[in-house]
């Protein structure tokens, strides 16, 4: 029943998705050409960053936060017999997605004492991914784990090929009922309490966000960032400046210069590097990072963070591995786990605020709360979610959450891209 859930999703989604890979996050040719840009870019724009808070002109006293880092995991099971396998889009680097699956994938194996196999810069739909595994395989891979959408095509097909192997995906919809699962997390959470903060800090009531993909997960995001935002300030839009590319830094960079000269003075991202914050730093603007706290990388500009904490499940998946207990489906947690999380808060933001995030923390957690729950309209005024009403994670028509479409009010520009 569960795979027949997912490929009725499969269809519904495959028009927005068949283009897009995640790097949160949940894709297409171009990010396969984005993992190959040299990791000496990345650490170039990060030691720019370093720089720039003497260069900028614009310290805010007692702003900078103390940088968050993913939860210690543990495990009480014995999985040193398991070796499990991580293939990445990319460098895990410093910061960012990869790096944050990768800080899990060691949390978790150092936890429950399963050996670690990893292998990085390889490109969705290309022969070295099926190689690769192939490879982790021949080298005793008991678990393979692929943490971009563009693989699962390529993971359905092995995990056939392969019974006895158990093949997780990160971001996907496919999965069968005995060794192929996917798994993702509900960071719109995050994103509607990173909103909160934005919305007290904007001074122009304009706020840019800088967005991969326009695929329902990026749109989800985007949306509950948004409510967040208008919760604290009624008055403020959000902007969206599609980029086409989960890790560009040149690209980002200018994208998010394009919302700032447009008279945005708090930016938001749907990326993964540091070269929106960069931007923001330089304009004496405030930044919301995404996947990791960045906030080292720009410590005048940065505001807070929504980020994974990917060791928990990593190492509950390899305890389901170790006992023989994993039969595939998919995973979709949120707050309650751990899974994601605010990441640290700049010291000017103010108690009010502090105390509203930790309200709705405890409130999204207890399942008492819930972004989406209406009334909400979309952009052009019209209700899409009646009043006490919260949309499904997945319904065979309507708004649901898994196929989220359409923009909510005060968002600007178009989902479409």
């Amino acid at each position: 029943m569960q795979r027949r859930l997912w490929q009725l999703l499969a269809v519904l989604l495959a028009f927005t998705l068949v283009a897009a890979a995640c790097g949160d996050d949940d894709e297409t040719s171009s990010s396969s050409s984005d993992a190959e840009s040299s990791s000496s870019d990345a650490e170039s724009s990060s030691s720019d960053a370093e720089s720039s808070e003497s260069d900028s002109g614009c310290e805010r006293s007692g702003s900078a936060a103390n940088p968050i880092k993913p939860d210690d995991t543990t495990s009480d099971v014995d999985a040193s017999d398991v070796t499990a396998a991580f293939v990445y889009l990319t460098d895990p680097g410093d910061a960012g997605w990869t790096w944050a699956h990768h800080r899990g994938a060691e949390q978790a194996a150092e936890a429950t004492g399963a050996n670690l196999l990893t292998v990085e810069n390889i490109p969705e739909g290309s022969p070295e991914f099926e190689q690769s595994v192939r490879d982790f395989i021949a080298d005793g891979a008991d678990a393979v784990f692929a943490t971009s959408f563009g693989y699962m095509d390529a993971m359905e097909a092995l995990s056939a090929e392969f019974p006895d192997v158990d093949f997780f995906h990160a971001t996907g919809y496919l999965s069968n009922d005995s060794n192929f699962g996917n798994y993702f997390g509900r960071i719109y959470q995050a994103r509607y309490l990173t909103g909160l903060t934005a919305g007290a800090a904007t001074e122009t009531n304009e706020i840019g966000y800088v967005a991969a993909f326009p695929i329902p997960e990026v749109i989800r995001g985007i949306n509950a960032f948004t409510l967040g935002v208008r919760e604290v300030n009624p008055d403020a839009t959000v902007t969206v400046n599609w980029t086409s590319t989960w890790f560009d830094p040149a690209v980002e960079g200018e994208a998010a210069q394009a919302l700032l000269d447009g008279g945005a003075d708090v930016i938001a991202m749907h990326q993964d590097s540091t070269a929106a914050g960069e931007r923001a730093e330089a304009a004496c603007a405030r930044w919301i990072s995404y996947n990791s706290d960045m906030s080292e990388f720009a410590p005048n500009a940065y505001l807070s963070s929504a980020i994974w904490n990917w060791g928990h499940y990593y190492a509950l998946a390899i305890e389901s591995v170790a006992d023989g207990s994993f039969a595939g489906g998919g995973t979709w947690p949120g707050m309650e786990t751990g899974m994601v999380q605010i990441g640290s808060l700049a010291d000017d933001v103010s108690q009010d605020i502090r105390d509203l995030i930790d309200q709705r923390s405890q409130e999204m957690i207890s399942g008492s709360f819930d972004p989406f729950t209406g009334p909400i309209n979309d952009q052009d005024g019209n209700e899409i979610i009646a009043a006490g009403v919260t949309p499904p994670d997945f319904a065979d028509d309507g708004l649901f959450l898994l196929g989220m479409s359409v923009f909510v009010e005060g968002v600007v520009g178009s989902a479409e891209g």
